[in-house]
């Protein structure tokens, strides 16, 4: 019998990788989908965050709440995102040094 043989209904082998959990979902976090949840203890504090999050066009809800420390977690989290680092491409052997001498850079700085 060969290797790949399924034992059972295959209609059900179907639905079942079908209904699985989708890990992959494209939701970001602080969209319509999935808005950020902020504390804050103050009306002042919550009009500067208001602004900070129209400026930024984040959909948040923000709480006021002076019992509870103010929480701007998920805020700080997609404010402070790492940008990509980009390097400047070294030179060929045969073009012109990048430190100016006029020379070819297998000459200069290689």
């Amino acid at each position: 019998m060969s290797k790949l043989f399924f034992k059972g209904r295959i209609d059900a082998r179907q639905n079942h990788v079908i209904s699985g959990y989708n890990v992959k979902r494209d939701v970001k976090a602080g969209t319509e989908e999935a808005p950020i949840n902020i504390v804050v203890p103050t009306e002042a504090r919550k009009a500067e965050i208001e602004a900070l999050v129209s400026e930024h066009t984040i959909v948040a809800h923000i709480a006021v709440d002076s019992e509870q420390p103010e929480n701007t977690v998920e805020l700080d989290t997609l404010l402070s995102k790492p940008q990509t680092i980009t390097y400047e491409k070294t030179p060929n052997r045969n073009e012109a040094c990048i430190c100016g001498s006029g020379k070819k850079y297998k000459k200069c700085c290689a």
